[in-house]
């Protein structure tokens, strides 16, 4: 298919398919002229992807092209492209920021506080049996953001993270679920993609709507 017809079939604007290809996220069609290319599914395919990181995922194009990377690594396991995919749609948001490399108060105390959480982090995983690197980005935000509980006076909230990690898993194994139901690598990344971001913000607005049935029954309105 010619250029246009790749733009009707997606939504994308020509000069946008065109800044695709010049930035690496597009491969370039094949020229049947010196000033005429074809583009065929798979350019379609990948078109529709890189719309969904951008677009579902907010990524920016230097974070999809190492999603990209990890799509077209065919020596890549699946496990390490989903984890890419779902590290890219992540480190650009609040989890990243959340894992400084020091404190952010008062030095030494900060440092006790988050070596602390790092510790009960660690406990956590062993526990649970997690199969997860010791320098995991999710588990530097958690311990974190334990330490900042620690910090404003709420350390005993650690004493939910047992509920809350069991909690974790069964959300987690139903993202899985769902991913398994992809086969080719590019439905995978985009499956992990969509869960993680549209994913959080569901379990979110959950959890609020748990929250305030758990408020009226435990404190009942006059």
């Amino acid at each position: 298919m010619r250029i246009g017809e790749l733009s009707r079939r997606t939504g994308v604007p020509v000069p946008t398919i065109k800044y695709y290809v010049r930035e690496g996220l597009l491969p370039p069609g094949e020229l049947t002229s010196p000033n005429q290319a074809s583009y065929g599914e798979a350019h379609e395919r990948r078109l529709r992807l890189v719309r969904a990181l951008l677009e579902v995922g907010g990524l920016p194009v230097a974070a999809i092209r190492e999603v990209l990377a990890a799509i077209d690594d065919t020596e890549r396991p699946v496990h390490k492209v989903l984890g890419a995919a779902a590290w890219a749609a992540t480190r650009y948001g609040g989890e990243d920021a959340g894992a400084p490399e020091g404190g952010d108060g008062d030095g030494a105390a900060d440092d006790a506080e988050l070596k602390l959480a790092r510790e009960r982090v660690a406990r956590l995983v062993e526990a649970r049996g997690w199969r997860i690197d010791p320098g995991n980005r999710a588990a530097q935000a958690l311990a974190s953001a334990l330490a900042t509980l620690e910090r404003v006076g709420h350390g005993g909230f650690v004493d939910l993270l047992d509920d809350y990690a069991e909690a974790a898993e069964r959300v987690a194994r139903a993202d899985l679920d769902y991913t398994a139901r992809r086969v080719a690598r590019e439905d995978l990344v985009e499956a992990v993609v969509v869960g993680t971001v549209m994913g959080d913000a569901v379990f979110a607005a959950l959890r609020r709507m748990a929250q305030v049935d758990a408020s009226a029954r435990l404190f009942p309105p006059e």
